[in-house]
């Protein structure tokens, strides 16, 4: 049983457990796997907090170089050797990195795959880094800390994604105009589809983000000509969103249209017009979604409100069937 002991601490030397972090980012997945793909953007965010990155090269591209220097406080160059060993556009990234000491000497291997999924409101990302120590007494303190590090990274790496879909820190002025058109039909009754758009508590159980990934903080609605609607949420990473409409046209089980404007934090990013139509058909409603939107200042919403809108159909579908 000794042995067994030995054996297995020796191992945790060598091979610690894998770390797991995963981050839900207010942009398309696109754009968060763009943020990986170039110097110019890991330079802006590939360290943790006190930390910059005065150099890197990253060539994305099976066999292409991830190499990034991370400078301390004290000034002090650390830098991380890595190469690509996967990438599939938009969905997947693995890493073959090895932190090196000051005399370039490896400290440990970290095996990073990182995975991109689209989610309601953006994109999350998944990172599994897996560890084998090759200097223990150097490696087991950086490597203890890493769950913090990573932290405060993502938080670099969001105001990136951020600033580079023009969320937040563009000073440009701009407008980019996109519609489309979406069709539900669910098994029930136009009365009840109406009652889930327009009663707060029905609308409660579909509209907003992802238990877990978003928390209310304001909600209300009055349905009627020039009547409002605001529903505000914080997202687990700290973002706040807020929805705030009006609506212009009110047919009771037939038509709504109503304009809104989206806000994160404090950056106004979208202006819209939305209708919405009911029809009675088969012995339940078709719903027809019509949306043109504004988007605003070098805010690239690339599909996401599309994809968003068709998110939230379909957990109002779901609520029908509760």
């Amino acid at each position: 049983m000794a042995q067994s002991t030995d054996a297995d601490n020796a191992a945790a030397l060598r091979q610690p457990p894998p770390l797991r972090i995963s981050r839900t980012f207010h942009a398309r997945r696109e754009t968060v796997f763009k943020a990986w793909g170039a110097a110019e953007h890991v330079k802006n965010w590939f360290s943790p907090e006190t930390y910059s990155v005065p150099d890197a090269r990253v060539e994305m591209r099976v066999g292409g170089a991830f190499e990034v220097c991370m400078l301390s406080p004290s000034g002090e160059k650390h830098w991380t050797r890595g190469v690509f060993v996967e990438v599939t556009p938009h969905s997947r990234l693995v890493i073959d990195m090895h932190a090196v000491d000051l005399q370039e000497r490896p400290l440990f291997r970290a095996y990073t795959e990182v995975t991109f999924t689209d989610v309601p409101g953006g994109a999350r990302m998944d990172v599994v880094q897996t560890y084998t120590f090759i200097d223990p007494s150097m490696a087991a303190p950086m490597v203890a800390g890493a769950p913090e590090g990573w932290r405060t990274t993502l938080d670099k790496l969001e105001q990136e994604v951020l600033r580079m879909s023009g969320a937040v820190g563009a000073r440009v002025r701009s407008v980019v105009h996109a519609s489309f058109h979406l069709e539900r039909r669910y098994n029930a009754p136009v009365e009840r589809v109406w009652r889930a758009l327009t009663d707060e508590a029905a609308k409660q159980k579909w509209f907003g983000g992802p238990p877990g990934e978003w928390d209310p903080i304001e909600r209300y609605m009055d349905v009627r000509e020039s009547g409002r609607e605001r529903a505000k949420g914080r997202w687990k990473s700290g973002m706040v969103s807020t929805f705030d409409a009006i609506y212009h046209d009110v047919v009771p089980h037939e038509r709504l249209v109503y304009s809104y404007v989206m806000h994160l934090d404090d950056k106004k990013i979208s202006v819209s017009l939305a209708t919405m139509q009911l029809k009675s058909e088969d012995g339940g409603t078709k719903l027809m979604v019509t949306e043109q939107g504004a988007f605003l200042d070098g805010y690239d919403d690339a599909g996401s409100r599309e994809h968003g809108t068709g998110y939230l159909l379909d957990r109002l579908g779901a609520s029908l069937n509760a």
